[in-house]
């Protein structure tokens, strides 16, 4: 349990993230996410991500597990009812998994198959709510579970840059009275926006956020990104400066190093996501300064302020 000891500690943690195949063959994303072994303290397996059609996350988490890392299990209301949500996390606390990410869902439409049916019987609060009380040992039924409670400690998502901000806070608000016990943002591409979130929102609600960190690989790729992920804002002037790079992807990497560092001094730590690039999270440590996790704590990266 890195991740919960770093959290709950105080101490700088990150994640990175990686997308199951879009087969039945795990060993190429395995082998990037062993790339990650002792650079990070979790790492977060997707869930249908852009409602793209993935291998289970709950089977490549368990994968990873056995290679040695640790898992932060995704899991979305928009494809499973009640029934086959309390499936996912009893399975996943059999399997050894713990880190749960309780998410609603990109809506169908976003994705690939437009025509599939959505289910979206619950939502992130309701799954967090569902969760804990799987954690307290109660049956969703009646009573109370035959072989006790689960251990699963429970993550939501929040957007630091949403155009709402009366909305933002009390949706964090409901998250945390749900049992959320960290948050993980999406991509953050405002130091000052983070900044705020996290000072007026997530640090009085005692929630540790891990922020999001996404590695732009050319111009063209953050415009396609601005136009095709919800909640995505990329400032022009990063559009500009990937524009103007002979290296593009370099800049890219260099540009996300640069945001390691700078929320290394605002939140608990960073999120790491390069979508079809993960093999570069290493060098955007390596650039970052984070060479490796001693024990699980961060010396190469600037103190926070406490």
């Amino acid at each position: 349990m890195l991740l919960r000891q770093a959290l709950e500690s105080g101490q700088f943690a990150i994640t990175a993230e990686v997308t199951p195949p879009r087969g039945g063959d795990p060993s190429r994303t395995l082998a990037v996410a062993a790339q990650l072994r002792g650079l990070v303290h979790a790492v977060n397996v997707t869930d249908g991500s852009r409602a793209v059609m993935r291998m289970s996350s709950l089977a490549l988490c368990r994968l990873l597990l056995d290679g040695g890392l640790e898992p932060v299990l995704q899991l979305a209301c928009r494809d499973r009812n009640r029934i086959a949500l309390q499936a996912e996390l009893l399975g996943a606390h059999a399997l050894g998994i713990r880190n749960v990410l309780c998410l609603t869902g990109d809506p169908v439409g976003a994705g690939d198959q437009p025509g599939a049916r959505p289910v979206n019987e619950l939502e992130a609060v309701r799954l967090l709510q569902l969760l804990g009380r799987l954690n307290a040992g109660l049956d969703p039924v009646e009573g109370l579970l035959p072989d006790g409670p689960t251990a699963l400690f429970p993550g939501a998502a929040a957007d630091p840059q949403s155009g709402s901000w009366s909305g933002l806070r009390a949706r964090v608000a409901r998250k945390q009275a749900a049992g959320a016990r960290f948050l993980q943002t999406q991509m953050v591409m405002n130091t000052e926006a983070l900044r705020r979130f996290c000072a007026e929102i997530s640090e009085p609600l005692g929630l540790p956020v891990l922020a999001g960190v996404f590695l732009l690989k050319s111009a063209r790729n953050a415009a396609f990104i601005n136009r095709v992920v919800p909640g995505a804002s990329i400032p022009q002037s990063i559009i500009d400066r990937l524009a103007a790079s002979a290296d593009p992807a370099a800049e890219g990497v260099a540009i996300a190093a640069e945001q390691v560092r700078s929320y290394s001094g605002i939140a608990q730590g960073v999120h790491l996501m390069a979508v079809k690039a993960e093999e570069r999270i290493p060098q955007i440590l390596a650039e970052a300064g984070v060479s490796a996790l001693a024990g699980s704590l961060l010396t190469e990266v600037s103190s926070r302020p406490r």
